[in-house]
């Protein structure tokens, strides 16, 4: 059955009851309209409602509705990875359980992506019925800083519809809230990414997830993923670089410490610049030791787990 899975739709579920029975209709008839092999990955994460009770009738009434229970809250993340290493489509397609991504747009992104021969077609809901000042314009704040520190430029990361190729969703390994980078991700994989408006609704059911506090969550993520898309093979030369500038103010404070007492005759081992010195000179060699401790542990990740640090897309007469 597994090879006849052509579309895979993850959803992640977090107290949705209202939404689930419209939802479930409103994706079989889009599905069923597009006319290819397809199935639903429901990843209930730790809902306290009748979420799951609603999954498994679903999942009763029809083989193609796959259903995960977590046994407690583990975040969207943790439900997309869930979602993504059991899909079995050729696509993978997660979507959003509030009825906010319209499971119509499902057919027209993998459409682009195949005519456009991309490996991810990410959604932009240009026109969001959210709250301006609550939503819409911090999303807009975020999605500009993460596209200049990434250097993915996209118009909307925090839009959950899109279509991945199932090498790449599978290459990609999810932790505490870095869904909303798939796309960085993707493209340090070697992805080649799109982009496509999609309609977005008001929400009906169910209270948002989202609040300001996560924007400032944001900022933190970004810095993890800035280092783990520039330097995750290589740390050393992150830290090398953090190093050498504060052996440099080393440098320079002993200078004009040693500059005063040959010019004024100023005190040396009392000098706030020579202090300053030694300090430097020692956080810098700090610095340093991690990043070669980095390296070293680079080396065990990948080696351990004999993990190739490179993404192959194709091959020709390998075997």
């Amino acid at each position: 059955m597994s090879n006849e899975v052509a579309i895979s739709v993850v959803v992640p579920v977090h107290n949705e009851e209202e939404s689930l029975p419209p939802l479930w209709e409103a994706l079989r008839a889009a599905l069923d309209r597009f006319g290819r092999p397809w199935e639903v990955l429901f990843c209930d994460d730790g809902s306290t409602d009748r979420s799951a009770e609603i999954l498994r009738r679903l999942a009763g009434t029809d083989p193609r509705v796959r259903v995960i229970i977590f046994r407690r809250n583990f975040g969207q993340s943790a439900a997309m990875a869930a979602g993504f290493d059991h899909a079995r489509g050729e696509l993978v397609v997660p979507i959003d359980a509030d009825l906010q991504n319209d499971p119509d747009d499902i057919a027209k992104l993998v459409e682009d992506l195949e005519a456009r021969s991309l490996d991810v077609v990410k959604g932009w809901r240009k026109k969001r019925q959210d709250a301006y000042w609550s939503k819409t314009l911090p999303s807009r704040i975020a999605n500009r800083l993460i596209s200049r520190v990434t250097g993915v430029a996209l118009h909307d990361y925090g839009c959950t519809l899109t279509v991945y190729r199932r090498e790449i969703a599978k290459d990609i390994h999810l932790y505490g809230e870095m869904h909303r980078f798939l796309p960085a991700f993707a493209q340090w994989a070697g992805a080649r990414i799109g982009e496509l408006e999609v309609k977005h609704h008001a929400r009906r059911w169910g209270q948002s997830k989202y609040n300001l506090s996560k924007t400032f969550r944001v900022v933190l993520d970004i810095l993890t993923v800035r280092f783990l898309v520039g330097y995750s093979t290589k740390p050393l030369y992150f830290f090398g670089r953090v190093a050498f500038a504060v052996l440099l103010l080393s440098v320079l404070a002993g200078a004009w410490t040693i500059l005063k007492k040959l010019i004024w005759g100023a005190p040396l081992y009392t000098d706030p610049f020579f202090i300053a010195s030694v300090f430097c000179a020692v956080m810098g060699l700090q610095i340093l030791g991690l990043g070669l401790l980095g390296e070293l542990m680079t080396r065990i990740y990948y080696e351990s787990q004999k993990k190739p640090p490179y993404h192959i897309r194709d091959s020709v007469n390998l075997e």
